[in-house]
């Protein structure tokens, strides 16, 4: 229960969502999720070259727990899934997630049974990257387009019941594999 929750709607909530839009843009604690080739990419990001410290993401964090921006790179292998929601759903509100590369987005040319086709089946996805690997530069615009969409964030009493509108409908979506085109 913050001011946010206090204040009648529309009273004063433009420069408090304005600060703190800008309070939580700056202070992205990462969890990372590295399954396969993209986490190289994304571990890389994080070094001198790219220095992914100048936007708030000082450290990668190993527990959930203290993290609000989960990376998945790579593919999301059904054996895996379980454990990736576990770990989304014992992470601090509010919490945003970014499927870094093609297998993350859509399974990629890994395109059987044994690959989630897509990591929004398992948790709804902010920002989706695409590339196989995905470069540094573009994870760090992605990174950049989630301040934009973090700032814009609104509070206030219903801010809740938004997101979990926008989570079900996230994934409640009609599969991407069941939207093929049939043959003739």
């Amino acid at each position: 229960m913050g001011l946010e929750e206090k204040v009648p709607s529309g009273f004063l909530l433009s420069t408090v969502e304005a600060l703190a839009g800008f309070a939580r843009k700056g202070s992205l604690w990462p969890a990372s999720f590295g399954l396969a080739c993209c986490a190289i990419e994304m571990m890389s990001t994080a070094g001198g070259r790219y220095d992914l410290a100048r936007f708030g993401m000082e450290a990668f964090r190993a527990s959930p727990r203290q993290a609000d921006v989960m990376i998945v790179a790579g593919r999301v292998s059904q054996k895996m899934a379980p454990a990736l929601r576990q770990v989304y759903d014992q992470m601090v509100e509010p919490k945003w997630v970014l499927a870094m590369g093609v297998c993350a987005s859509s399974g990629g040319m890994f395109n059987n049974y044994a690959i989630v086709q897509g990591v929004d089946h398992v948790v709804p996805v902010d920002i989706y990257l695409p590339g196989c690997p995905p470069r540094p530069e573009m994870l760090i615009n992605a990174i950049l387009a989630l301040h934009e969409k973090i700032a814009r964030m609104p509070l206030g009493a219903n801010r809740e019941e938004a997101v979990r509108a926008a989570e079900e409908a996230a994934l409640s979506a009609r599969p991407l594999i069941e939207l093929t085109v049939p043959r003739r």
